[in-house]
């Protein structure tokens, strides 16, 4: 049984309310403050970073900011395709639910959009490439090749981990630069809707499903997990060498192989285990009843 009281017509009349411009967030001359942070710790861990000076950390820091960011934009690359998908059969059916869900796949557009705005800003102003993984579209392949429910079991987490990272670590965080600040609340805004709808998406797709088809699409979740792991892995490696770039100075292969376990379980906890162990995800796998929850809850403690 799900136990929410998340509705459609709900959804939209919040979402209303949410509604921002890109315009209003990133305004011509908008600048960013590169003496302030962009990530709060207990994402970047860049103060536990180890070998490095406080500039140095800093540094690290905005190198993850323009990451957390990028990251974002490439997921929403999926998700757009995949709440089209569900919507579009939904077409001649309840008014709402159609309305709510276009109003998802507008936002999520709106978010690629930001996001790229700010790559724009950051690269003119940081001044050091940054690389990320990818393409997109490739990575977009690869997870949409999945069991739907299995998608939206991701993008459930996806949603719900956004939620976390910014009440509980970022909203509070007086140290952040404010206009970064300022992107990551309004996208907060709008994806505190989505997870409603991704909670109502996984309901509904898991109706009817008998415990093995529900056990088949956990697995393939925690497969595409894995995926992103490995995707993590990469991105730490290109978050080093733009850190190289940007403070001149080569790390030994001992000292690096150190930074670059410790980033990458940084990336983990963002990514997965925030999202992994989040109460309101934990539910929705409960409700499916079975293993579910029992099987994930297994696995998390990697990605702490």
């Amino acid at each position: 049984m799900y136990h929410h009281n998340f509705t459609y017509g709900a959804v939209l009349d919040a979402s209303a309310r949410a509604a921002w411009r890109i315009e209003d967030i990133l305004p011509p001359g908008a600048k960013l403050d590169f003496n302030c942070d962009f990530m709060p710790e207990a994402l970047a861990r860049t103060d536990a970073a180890p070998g490095v000076d406080s500039n140095e950390r800093r540094i690290l820091n905005h190198i993850r900011g323009h990451e957390y960011l990028s990251i974002f934009g490439l997921v929403e690359e999926f998700i757009l395709p995949f709440v089209l998908d569900h919507a579009r059969p939904q077409l001649d059916g309840d008014d709402l639910r159609v309305r709510a869900l276009l109003g998802f796949a507008g936002e999520e557009a709106k978010h690629i959009q930001l996001f790229r705005q700010f790559h724009a800003l950051f690269t003119a102003s940081f001044g050091t490439p940054c690389e990320m993984i990818g393409p997109a579209q490739a990575i977009a392949a690869e997870i949409l090749r999945h069991d739907v429910l299995a998608v939206a079991l991701l993008i459930l987490h996806i949603e719900w981990m956004s939620q976390r990272h910014y009440l509980e670590s970022i909203r509070d965080d007086a140290g952040v630069d404010p206009l970064f600040k300022s992107l990551l609340k309004h996208h907060w805004m709008e994806e505190a809707q989505h997870a409603r709808l991704d909670t109502l998406m996984v309901e509904a797709l898991a109706a009817g499903r008998n415990a093995e088809s529900i056990a088949r699409a956990v697995d393939e979740y925690l497969e595409m997990g894995a995926f992103l792991d490995g995707g993590l892995a990469s991105q730490t490696r290109l978050n080093l060498d733009a850190f190289e770039a940007a403070t001149g100075r080569a790390l030994d292969p001992d000292h690096r192989a150190t930074l670059q376990a410790q980033q990458h379980q940084a990336l983990r906890w963002s990514y997965i285990g925030s999202g992994m162990t989040h109460p309101k995800f934990q539910a929705s796998l409960a409700a499916l009843g079975g293993a579910a929850q029992t099987h994930i809850n297994q696995v998390a403690p990697a990605f702490y």
